[in-house]
């Protein structure tokens, strides 16, 4: 099964919590106390997010992190991104590499499809659609849903890939 990394994971929690308390500075502790997760690990997230400009952090005594940006428009692909290096679901599905493979592989291109079809599904969600806790699965205007329908009917259409 594919998985995202726990420090993705945990990032994704740390900017829902951020997004839902925009309004005001939150401090490390105060995020890691409101979280569950670990002093140390939110310094290593805030720190990561605040390199990639999804975070902007103001020092001081009463200092504290807040988005960068509006929710609205990070997506999870930028908060996962800025957690873990690797995009692409093998080594060569991202960018060309070392594999002793590459010129007799039949596979490479199936794979950075699928990969492509993941990383476009990560980037139509937003860290405002993600963060919202009533979302009704119901709801025809359900980003989330649109999102699982639209991977669905990929997967189902001409679009799939005949090996």
């Amino acid at each position: 099964m594919l998985r995202i990394s726990k420090l993705a994971d945990y990032g994704t929690i740390v900017m829902v919590y951020l997004a839902e308390h925009n309004d005001k500075l939150c401090s490390a502790r105060d995020i890691s106390a409101n979280t569950h997760i670990s002093m140390p690990t939110v310094s290593k997230l805030l720190k990561h997010l605040t390199s990639a400009k999804l975070l902007t952090s103001v020092r001081g005594v009463s200092g504290g992190y807040l988005l960068q940006r509006d929710a609205r428009a990070i997506s999870l692909a930028d908060i996962i991104y800025a957690l873990d290096n690797t995009r692409g679901l093998t080594e060569c599905s991202h960018e060309p590499n070392d594999c002793t493979l590459q010129s007799v592989c039949h596979v490479k291109g199936n794979w950075r499809i699928i990969s492509q079809m993941i990383n476009d599904a990560l980037k139509s969600v937003s860290l405002e659609v993600f963060s919202n806790s009533s979302l009704n699965r119901d709801s025809q205007n359900n980003s989330l849903l649109k999102l699982k329908f639209a991977i669905d009917s990929a997967i189902n259409s001409k679009k799939k890939i005949e090996i």
